[in-house]
C-alpha cells in the first residue's frame, strides 16, 4: 500500500509518518518512510526556495518515492502537490499542478492532516500560521478537482494514529 500524508506546515505528517511505520513493524509489515526532500533542501541551502527552484523539488521528491524499497507499506511524508499548492499561493505559479495531480493519483491512500495541532517554529521552512488555512484550502481544492479521495486525520498523538489507521483499513478492506 503507498499512502501520501498531506498538509500544510506544522500539521503532524512527520509524526503521522514515523507512527505509521512504527505501528506497521510492530504489526510484522515492512513499512518505509519517504521524507519530505523540501525539509532536506532548506536544512542545505539555509534559505526557503526560489520560484525557478520549486519544479526540481517537487521531481526530487516525485523520485524519492519512486525510488523507494519495495515493502508492504510506503508513506510519503508528503508529495510534489504540495510543493505545487506552495508554489502557487506564494508564486502566483500554477505550472506544477499537472504533474503532481499526475503523481498523487499513483497513491493508494491520500491523508490531509487536520489543523488541530499547534503551529510549531521548524527552521527556514515555516511561512506561520496564518498561511495553514490558505494550504489547507487549497489542498483540499486541489484533491477535489482531480477527483482524488482522501481522508482527514485530526486528533493528538495516539488519537491521529488510530483515524489514520482506521482510514487504512478501510482502504485495505476494498482490495
Amino acid at each position: 500500500m503507498k499512502i501520501a500524508l498531506l498538509g500544510a506546515e506544522s500539521s503532524g505528517k512527520t509524526q503521522l509518518a514515523l507512527d505509521l511505520a512504527a505501528h506497521c513493524r510492530a504489526a510484522g509489515r515492512t513499512a518505509h518512510v519517504v521524507a519530505e526532500y523540501l525539509r532536506e533542501w532548506c536544512d542545505r541551502k539555509g534559505r526557503t526556495p526560489r520560484p525557478d527552484e520549486q519544479e526540481a523539488i517537487a521531481r526530487e521528491q516525485a523520485r524519492r518515492v519512486d525510488a523507494a524499497p519495495a515493502c508492504d507499506v510506503l508513506i510519503a511524508d508528503t508529495t510534489p502537490l504540495m510543493v505545487a499548492i506552495y508554489s502557487a499561493l506564494l508564486f502566483d505559479d500554477r505550472s506544477l499542478y499537472g504533474f503532481a495531480g499526475a503523481h498523487q493519483s499513483s497513491y493508494d491512500l491520500t491523508l490531509v492532516m487536520g489543523l488541530d495541532l499547534p503551529w510549531v517554529a521548524d527552521g527556514h521552512q515555516r511561512d506561520g500560521p496564518h498561511v495553514r488555512e490558505p494550504v489547507d484550502a487549497l489542498l483540499r481544492q486541489a484533491l477535489y478537482g482531480s477527483a482524488t479521495v482522501y481522508g482527514v486525520v485530526y486528533g493528538w498523538q495516539d488519537e491521529r494514529l488510530t483515524h489514520a489507521l482506521s482510514a487504512i483499513d478501510f482502504v485495505a478492506s476494498r482490495y
